[in-house]
């Protein structure tokens, strides 16, 4: 099961931190990833993570300006968001795949989805 939090509204050019909590067995050895889906729009992948090696992947719409740090011990990843933009406003999604990570499927939906939490910037 995984459990989002920290969305919200913020202003232009501040930051917002997600958390994204995994349960049970889902977290090692999994390949964890952000999406978002802005209104009206397509689903978009932003960044993946392989939890046992810390291996990171960025597109590049975000890379220098996210981050996905990860509490190993508790299970937890985290979206670090800095100089948000109107365009990153989105409904946020973390999804977790129980394999490492592909560069090839790092786009493709996951097996596991959180709720989703909405991030408006303005």
């Amino acid at each position: 099961q995984l459990v989002e939090s920290g969305g919200g509204s913020v202003q232009a050019g501040g930051p917002l931190r997600l958390s994204c909590a995994a349960s049970g067995d889902t977290y090692k050895r999994y390949c964890m990833g952000w999406f978002r889906q802005p209104p009206g729009k397509e689903r978009e992948w932003i960044a993946s993570i392989y939890s046992d090696d810390g291996s990171t992947y960025y597109a590049d719409s975000v890379e220098g300006r996210f981050t996905i740090p990860q509490d190993n011990a508790n299970n937890i990843l985290y979206l670090q968001m800095y100089s948000l933009k109107p365009e990153d406003t989105a409904m946020y999604y973390c999804e977790a795949e129980p394999s490492p990570c592909v560069v090839a499927g790092l786009k493709s939906r996951y097996k596991y989805r959180a709720q989703g939490t909405q991030v408006t910037v303005s």
